[in-house]
């Protein structure tokens, strides 16, 4: 297969045992602090964590750090730490998560009809 195309998918029951991708994936980005940070890293494109904090309002700064912290692991945030005093840290999406943009237009689109 060339790189860049992908085989067309179709939902379907998993194998017993296997763990279903799409729960793979909401284990990753369902909660509501992880989906409204990609979602912002979606529009801004890189953030530093003081501004996720204003923009994410109510959620703590222990959570949001847990929160990058996890996406970073999954490949779906990169940090970049400058070294200035004080520190600059900025996050951004990957490529891989930027593959989340679909998506999440589509959440809207839906969204919009409720």
């Amino acid at each position: 297969m060339e790189p860049g195309c992908e085989q067309p998918l179709a939902l379907t029951k998993g194998t017993l045992g296997d763990i279903c991708p799409i729960v793979k994936a909401i284990e990753v980005i369902g909660t509501k602090w992880t989906f409204l940070i990609i979602r912002d890293l979606l529009i801004e494109g890189t953030m530093r964590f003081s501004d996720l904090l204003k923009c994410l309002d109510g959620i703590s700064p222990k959570t949001l750090s847990l929160r990058l912290r996890e996406l970073e692991e999954h490949g779906l945030v990169t940090r970049t730490v400058y070294p200035e005093v004080p520190p600059r840290v900025e996050y951004r999406l990957t490529d891989k998560g930027k593959k989340l943009e679909q998506i999440f237009i589509e959440l809207k689109r839906f969204g919009l009809t409720l």
